[in-house]
């Protein structure tokens, strides 16, 4: 009880002093800690450098990225869950942030209860990529190759649990086929492995496809989103080749520890308008294959929600469990 008493102490303590500075106009008054819980040179590793070059800017305070790797994000999403709610340690996550309280045995953090959200800061749809010898030229064909040739193609994906993973996993589910999931450390290696026609398909986001696509040494065939994007504006939606429900994205967004003061996340939320709507920005997330965001801490909830209910289904049909 004590202990409790104490810890219950602390929190107030550090919402209060966190209200006070941000009252008294001094936050921030020294360096900010972003944890990125993956290895840099990744997606999400890329949009937090990027955000945190800017924002340094935007606050007047050095934002510095600390790179915590481990147990699909898990790690650092936890450290960032025991730091101090005073508004000098905030995480960038993915969707696996979202995905893995589905998909782990155990898992140390509640996607709501433990973060404010600040912003969903951009979003990049996946894409369907097929070696040049696939004769399939859109969804519907390919799904009608892999319905008359069952157990013959396997697909690489760049992670288990990750959305390109789940959005193959779900046109299993509602067409009933059957391929091989090979999985990868990397969206990068499920790449090359498609390349070299060891893998018939790959399911990644749309950035590290964008030069096999543009070069021709591997045929898009769609883009899983409700829009087509700037990146490869050729590539047809899965909706206008007559399969929706495909639609899946790697979201990459900011939280803070929750208990964070509310007048402090309304500041970083307004930074990160700011900054998306710089047109270099813009033309940095479009080359990457990203679109940027930027939704309200409101909004960002309910999409943590929406994706929670909606993957957790599919995790759950495939019955995918990680230790």
């Amino acid at each position: 009880m004590r202990r409790a008493m104490a810890w219950l102490a602390s929190m107030l303590t550090a919402v209060l002093l966190g209200g006070a500075a941000f009252a008294q106009g001094s936050y921030p008054d020294h360096k900010i800690r972003m944890i990125v819980p993956f290895s840099a040179g990744g997606p999400t590793d890329v949009i937090g450098r990027l955000v945190a070059e800017r924002l340094s800017e935007v606050l007047g305070q050095q934002v510095y990225v600390e790179n915590l790797p481990g147990a699909g994000g898990n790690l650092g999403v936890e450290t960032a869950k025991r730091a101090a709610p005073d508004g000098y340690t905030i995480v960038v996550v993915s969707t696996g942030f979202i995905i893995n309280p589905s998909m782990y045995t155990t898992i140390g953090y509640d996607p709501l209860k433990d973060f404010a959200p600040i912003s969903l800061v951009a979003a990049s749809p996946n894409v369907i990529t097929v070696h040049p010898s696939v004769p399939a030229k859109n969804v519907k064909e390919l799904i009608d190759l892999i319905k008359a040739n069952p157990d013959k193609y396997s697909y690489a994906q760049p992670a288990t649990g990750s959305t390109p993973h789940l959005v193959a996993e779900l046109m299993k589910q509602i067409f009933g086929l059957d391929m091989v999931a090979v999985p990868f450390n990397g969206a990068p290696l499920a790449i090359n492995s498609t390349l070299g026609n060891h893998t018939q398909m790959a399911f990644t986001a749309l950035p590290p496809a964008i030069g096999a696509v543009k070069d021709g040494s591997l045929r898009g065939i769609a883009i899983l989103a409700k829009a087509r994007v700037a990146a490869l504006p050729d590539l047809p939606t899965n909706g206008e080749e007559g399969v929706p429900g495909l639609e899946g994205d790697t979201l990459t967004g900011i939280l803070a520890p929750a208990g964070t003061p509310q007048p402090i996340i309304d500041k970083w939320h307004e930074a990160i308008v700011k900054m998306t709507a710089d047109p270099e920005v813009k033309k940095k997330l479009d080359t990457l294959g990203f679109v940027p965001v930027a939704n309200t801490p409101a909004e960002f909830t309910e999409r943590i929600k929406s994706e929670s209910a909606r993957w957790d289904k599919v995790v759950k049909a495939a019955r995918i469990h990680m230790d």
